[in-house]
């Protein structure tokens, strides 16, 4: 079971529309001591320059998702050390991603958790999003197809299709570290 005394940071990624918001919310409001860590809010502090993750110019968008990284794993260490269970709200795409994650999260146990519904299941998501959330998106085949091959081996890939929020956060509290092994690798 996920505590503030036994793990020290928590990622959860996946899909658009996979439910990473909801159920990292879900989770840290159940923890004893915890803080939510949303990737998309901390990138949009950039205002004036900003480059979203899949926008132009490439290299400006690669830097400032590098950057957004280097934030969420400094505001994780930050709560960590005060006693908090940071819970990481982000789509990881790729190895080079969660090791950098991990480069910058040395002191920590991580348990990387992938919400895995399918891509059927995270479109119908989406269309059930406010229509100020909605993420559209055509790339999921790519994404789901360069996530498997890359990070395959990290973590616990979650199916949960047939799960509410609330079942899958309950779940990823009492499973996600012994699923995870304590590591994300």
């Amino acid at each position: 079971m996920i505590t503030a005394e036994n793990a020290d940071c928590l990622i959860v990624t996946g899909m658009p529309g996979a439910g990473k918001s909801t159920v990292t919310r879900l989770v840290a409001e159940r923890l004893p001591r915890s803080a939510r860590l949303d990737g998309d809010f901390v990138s949009r502090l950039v205002v004036g320059g900003r480059v979203g993750a899949l926008g132009e110019p490439a290299d400006e968008a690669a830097r400032q998702v590098d950057l957004c990284n280097r934030n969420l794993c400094t505001l994780a260490n930050n709560f960590s050390d005060a006693g908090f269970t940071p819970v990481i709200d982000w789509v990881i795409p790729d190895r080079r991603q969660l090791d950098f994650f991990l480069s910058l999260l040395p002191a920590r146990q991580v348990s990387f958790v992938v919400l895995a519904p399918g891509i059927e299941v995270c479109r119908y998501r989406n269309t059930l999003r406010d229509p100020r959330e909605r993420f559209d998106f055509d790339g999921y085949e790519d994404l789901e197809a360069a996530m498997k091959r890359e990070l395959g081996d990290a973590g616990w890939w979650f199916d949960t299709s047939a799960l509410t929020p609330e079942e899958t956060a309950d779940r990823i509290i009492r499973e996600a570290r012994g699923r995870c092994g304590g590591a994300a690798s």
